[in-house]
């Protein structure tokens, strides 16, 4: 099963390696995984995205919580969260290819932020799914290089949203 994990945690040194470090001593492979600091200098919001079985999940964010420098933990299931992907994406075009790559983009409201005379860089964000359509289309042209930041979320609290950025 996949789930994704928010550990809000205390800024200080080697909270990332430790929190890592659970998850690699258990075999649980790390799918995604973001952390930046919230709207508060001294916490940061890891954002982990993990294929594993739940009783041994549970196990691990039950370790989380005993750690010292993390605040909280959630463990999300489909449908309570929305996601989105950012990707800064360069892909391979000549003339002929310059006008679908460009229609393709407006399809997906994709945005084109350099334009060089033999390719583009494309920015893109959306959801896991849509961001895996506009790249599998965009192997056709040629992917000469790719960044993806992962998930990012935004959860419901009681009818209004709360920003949970990574």
């Amino acid at each position: 099963m996949r789930h994704t994990i928010t550990v809000l945690v205390e800024n200080r040194f080697g909270v990332l390696t430790r929190i890592a470090g659970l998850f690699s001593g258990r075999g649980i492979d790390i799918e995604t995984l973001n952390v930046g600091p919230t709207h508060r200098p001294d916490t940061s919001r890891m954002t982990i995205v993990v294929k594993g079985d739940d009783r041994v999940l549970d196990q691990v964010t039950r370790q989380l919580n005993k750690l010292v420098d993390v605040i909280d933990v959630q463990d999300f299931h489909e449908g309570e969260y929305v996601d989105r992907e950012l990707i800064l994406l360069k892909v391979k075009i000549d003339s002929k290819a310059r006008a679908e790559v460009m229609q393709i983009c407006d399809i997906f409201r994709a945005k084109i932020v350099d334009v060089q005379p033999k390719n583009l860089t494309i920015e893109i964000t959306g959801n896991e799914s849509k961001v895996s359509k506009f790249i599998k289309l965009m192997e056709t042209f040629g992917i000469l290089d790719l960044t993806r930041t992962g998930k990012e979320i935004v959860r419901g609290s009681g009818g209004r949203y709360v920003t949970v950025r990574l």
